[in-house]
């Protein structure tokens, strides 16, 4: 075992002799700002702009008419039913896109008695559709605190038109 001594050891020298233990901070200091700075890459958000089929989160017992704004999925809605304006309550309708960045909302599904988090996305591209206005506000927080407020105009950022249509209530999982 003494050749692997000796092989640790003319290794360690030959590092010792072309680094200092400046440059070792040097470089593991980069390596540390590099990587705090991985969450502030732009995120691929195309996902979130495909139109849902179905709800992969949805609960077995969705009691209720997405057509109405009694519906329990709407508890912290304020706009236009997207299910009243040509789309369903998880798409937009043809001819508008969802908006790339959404509010949210906990509102409680009397099916199975569980509480839900909902992201509420903004359709945009058409001029408001009219019908089916419902603004229930539950949860809603003043504007400093912007993802949980309903007052925004959220198609600001999306590539469409900043034209607002209707809103769609998709879930995102399970409240603890």
């Amino acid at each position: 075992m003494k050749w692997l001594d000796d092989l640790t050891e003319d290794s360690t020298r030959a590092v010792a002799r072309r680094s200092s233990r400046r440059s070792l901070l040097g470089r593991l200091a980069a390596t540390l700002v590099g990587a705090s700075a991985l969450p502030l890459l732009p995120v691929e958000r195309g996902a979130a702009a495909e139109p849902e089929k179905a709800d992969p989160n949805a609960p077995a017992a969705d009691p209720g008419d997405p057509t109405t704004c009694e519906y329990w999925r709407y508890c912290g809605i304020d706009g236009f039913l997207c299910s009243c304006c040509g789309g369903s309550h998880l798409s937009c309708p043809p001819g508008t896109e969802p908006a790339i960045v959404t509010w949210i909302g906990t509102c409680h599904n009397p099916g199975d008695g569980k509480d839900y988090i909902l992201s509420y996305n903004d359709c945009c591209g058409k001029s408001s559709c009219g019908r089916c206005l419902c603004n229930r506000n539950e949860g809603d927080t003043p504007i400093y605190e912007p993802f949980l407020s309903n007052d925004v105009n959220w198609c600001v950022g999306s590539k469409a038109d900043i034209a607002y249509h209707c809103t769609v209530s998709r879930i995102v999982g399970l409240a603890r």
